[in-house]
C-alpha cells in the first residue's frame, strides 16, 4: 500500500517547482494531495502562523497545470501551519509522508534552520512522519549562475524560472523515497540538486551541512527608526565534505536530519543553583 503523500513548498502555490514535483510524485502511481501557502513563505522556518477572516483560515481551490486528478489548495498560512492542518484531516486523510519543494535555490548548511522549505518538514519529522525537502540550487558555480556578491542575487531575481530543470530535481526526489522510507520514523531528507539536466549532474552524494548558508544578510543601512539589509552570496570558504562544496563541484546533495529534541549529551551541574521561596 502507497503512503499518502502531501505535497507543500514554501515559494506558494503559483511557484513552478510544486508543480514538476507534484506531476513526477503522482506518475508514480502516489496518493497525493497538494496544500501551499497562498503567496510566497521563505524564510518562515517552522513558524505557525495564518491569515483569518472572520476566524477561519483562508483556503482556496487550485488545479495545478499538467497535474490532473489531484487536489491541491492555497492556503494563508505558513508551510509548518499547513502541514498541521493536514495532519489534522484539513484536506482529507492525514498524510504519512510530507515533500516540500521544489524551492528555488538551495537550502544548504546551517541556514536550513530557517527554511519554510526545510520546516515543513521538520514539522512532520516531529510528529514522527518522514519528510524530504528538495531544492534546486540556482547560485552554485556548477551551473555558471554566480558573478560576485550581490550581482548573483540580482541574476537570480532576473531569470526565468519556467526554463530552469526543475525536472532533475523532481526525478532524484522520487527516486529517493524508497530510501527515505526506509529510514527511521522521524527522519527528514533535504535534498540539493544543480540546475543542470540530470546527464550535467556527477551524481549523488551525501554530505554533512556546511557551518555557514550559501547566502548572508548584512546590514546597507541603518538610520532614525529604520534599519536596511542586503542579501549577497557569502563568501566563507567551501569546506570538503559539506553539502555547499558538493554543490559547487556539480553534484546532488543529500543530508539526513530530524527535527530538535533534547541534547542527551549535554551535561549540565544544577546543585548550586538554589531558589528562595519569596515571603508572603
Amino acid at each position: 500500500m502507497t503512503p499518502r503523500i502531501l505535497i507543500t513548498n514554501d515559494d506558494g502555490i503559483d511557484a513552478p517547482g510544486i508543480r514538476w514535483l507534484a506531476r513526477a510524485v503522482a506518475r508514480q502511481g502516489f496518493d497525493i494531495v497538494v496544500a501551499a501557502p497562498l503567496t510566497e513563505a521563505s524564510g518562515t522556518s517552522a513558524a505557525i502562523t495564518a491569515v483569518e477572516q472572520h476566524g477561519k483560515i483562508v483556503v482556496q481551490t487550485r488545479e495545478l497545470p499538467g497535474v490532473k486528478n489531484v487536489p491541491a489548495y492555497g492556503v494563508a498560512a505558513s508551510p509548518a501551519f499547513i502541514v498541521l492542518l493536514a495532519l489534522r484531516g484539513a484536506f482529507g486523510e492525514p498524510p504519512e509522508l510530507v515533500l516540500s519543494g521544489i524551492n528555488r535555490g538551495a537550502n544548504a548548511g546551517a541556514a536550513v534552520i530557517h527554511s519554510g522549505t526545510v520546516g515543513a518538514t521538520m514539522t512532520a519529522s516531529h510528529a514522527g512522519l518522514h519528510g524530504l525537502a528538495v531544492s534546486l540550487d540556482v547560485l552554485s558555480p556548477a551551473n555558471g549562475s554566480v558573478s560576485s556578491g550581490g550581482q548573483a542575487i540580482a541574476d537570480l531575481e532576473k531569470a526565468d524560472d519556467e526554463k530552469r530543470h526543475w525536472t532533475s530535481a523532481a526525478e532524484l526526489a522520487v527516486k529517493l523515497l524508497p530510501t527515505l522510507t526506509h529510514t527511521p520514523p522521524g527522519t527528514i531528507l533535504n535534498l540539493n540538486v544543480p540546475d543542470l539536466h540530470v546527464d550535467g549532474i556527477r551524481g549523488l552524494r551525501r554530505a554533512r551541512l556546511a557551518r555557514f548558508g550559501q547566502v548572508q544578510m548584512s546590514i546597507a543601512e541603518a538610520g532614525e527608526g529604520y534599519v536596511r539589509t542586503a542579501v549577497q552570496a557569502a563568501d566563507e570558504p567551501l569546506e570538503d565534505g559539506t553539502d555547499l562544496a558538493a554543490l559547487a563541484e556539480g553534484f546532488a546533495v543529500v543530508t539526513p536530519i530530524r527535527a530538535p529534541g533534547e541534547a542527551t549529551d549535554v551535561k549540565i551541574n544544577l546543585e548550586n543553583i538554589v531558589f528562595q521561596t519569596p515571603a508572603i
